[in-house]
């Protein structure tokens, strides 16, 4: 059986009170559309569409190569959602996922379950429920004695006895893709919100004779939709929690794993121990045995194995093996650190390699150059890479020294085996096994206390 899958974009969403459309709103680092879009692939569908409407260039681009598009010009309900990709579906043979872009937590398993549940009862129609222990909100799963599905009462149009049955409508729907199109074109908006509802479809197939079915599943949660900041704040939690225990599982230490926020598409070794309120996000790579300190932040970056970030900030940078940061540094885009070396306290990076072996230690900032092997950088040093117009490199070689307090002013090189003394200003290139002094000689004035008038003041002796 062919298998097709509509996600329900369209909406902008206002209860949000966000200039960012609903759907895009992310949840652990990616959208909540996106997150949809990516648990319907797991049933490995023929076809996905999503209907579009507010903001339908920035879902594109969100989706783009994941979906094809059908576009809502007004907001007429569900039912009229579906059927503006009529034309890419209609008189299809197979059966079609119906999903709404602002519920992320629907796993694939279950849309799995969905579907061979379908295809098993030979339903016309399928509605994936769930027992909500508070269902207001919700359209609620009126059954008949034999326990068949007559219909979905929504909320608003709901009698005081429907409203108390706590069987809920997910919002999902798995159809015989020729009748749904066929049904959809019968709907009506005689109803408290004048929309057209996509549940108004199983009544319509009921009555042409036609099997509807319910496959009930066990996690309530799932089925969260995001309606506002607080069910975002919700489903994040949920979905951290779930994110978690997968590493856990794979064989991650988390020491608080409340606290510990880790993006979907993270990736962290065996045997890594993560602290609490730690921050990891986007399409970062952690290896094995790693020591992730709490207070650090990492985005977008690459971690070898046996590698210490303590309270460290790292953005789109990569550390080899067996490296350290921190505590309080910070390392800028594009910074590598190559194996061996070791970056200590309060020290920035930018745009720049730090070789194999190296030492930064603390108190410094490296902005714009190439550090080779076996290299000292003292405390306080500053590669001084901007001249208010432009930015320069700075290369030092390999063994190179670089005392503290000393200011390299780009461009410039320091060569191997070079010396660079402490509190020097370098604006000249170095040459191999030289050492450069550049400071002022140093003075000692004579007596000079008894010149100044505090030296008159007893209590000053």
């Amino acid at each position: 059986m062919k298998k097709f899958v509509v996600v329900l974009a369209a909406g902008k969403g206002t209860r949000m009170k966000s200039q960012l459309y609903k759907v895009l709103h992310q949840v652990c680092g990616k959208t909540m559309v996106e997150h949809v879009v990516e648990a319907a692939q797991g049933i490995e569908p023929d076809k996905i569409v999503t209907v579009v409407g507010t903001g339908a260039e920035d879902v594109e681009k969100v989706l783009a190569g994941k979906s094809e598009f059908a576009l809502q010009k007004k907001q007429l309900g569900t039912g009229d959602a579906v059927l503006t990709a009529e034309k890419e579906l209609a008189g299809k043979d197979g059966a079609t996922l119906v999903i709404t872009g602002d519920t992320p937590l629907f796993t694939s398993e279950t849309f799995k379950k969905l579907f061979d549940y379908h295809q098993t009862k030979g339903n016309a129609a399928t509605v994936l429920t769930a027992q909500a222990p508070s269902p207001y909100g919700y359209g609620r799963i009126i059954r008949d004695d034999q326990d068949n599905v007559l219909r979905i009462v929504e909320q608003k149009d709901g009698s005081p006895e429907e409203l108390k049955i706590k069987e809920i409508n997910t919002g999902v729907f798995c159809f015989d893709n020729k009748l749904l199109f066929e049904a959809l074109k019968h709907v009506n908006n005689q109803n408290a919100q004048g929309e057209y509802y996509l549940t108004d479809v199983l009544e319509i197939l009921r009555n042409e004779g036609q099997r509807i079915g319910a496959y009930r599943m066990r996690d309530f949660s799932e089925s969260i939709g995001v309606n506002d900041r607080v069910a975002l704040a919700q489903a994040s939690k949920i979905m951290q929690k779930r994110i978690n225990e997968k590493h856990m599982c794979n064989g991650v230490t988390f020491i608080d794993p409340d606290t510990a926020y880790i993006d979907s598409d993270v990736k962290i070794g065996s045997d890594t121990v993560i602290e609490g309120n730690v921050v990891i996000k986007g399409k970062t790579e952690i290896g094995s045995n790693c020591l992730i300190t709490s207070g650090s932040r990492i985005v977008d970056s690459t971690i070898g194995d046996h590698v210490t970030v303590t309270s460290s900030t790292i953005e789109n940078s990569q550390m080899f093996e067996n490296t350290d940061i921190g505590p309080n540094s910070h390392l800028r885009p594009n910074s590598i650190i190559k194996k061996g070396a070791h970056i200590g306290n309060f020290v920035e990076i930018k745009n720049s390699e730090i070789g194999e072996n190296s030492k930064v230690g603390h108190l410094t900032y490296v902005g714009d150059a190439t550090l080779g092997k076996d290299i000292n950088v003292g405390c306080g040093t500053i590669f001084a890479n901007y001249d208010g117009i432009k930015k320069d490199h700075i290369n030092v070689g390999d063994r190179a020294f670089i005392g503290s307090g000393a200011t390299l002013i780009a461009p410039v090189n320091i060569s191997d085996h070079a010396f660079v003394a402490a509190d020097s200003t370098i604006t000249k290139d170095v040459n191999k096994y030289d050492m450069a002094i550049a400071r002022g000689r140093q003075v000692n004035k004579p007596d000079y206390w008894h010149k100044l008038p505090l030296s008159k003041d007893e209590n000053w002796e």
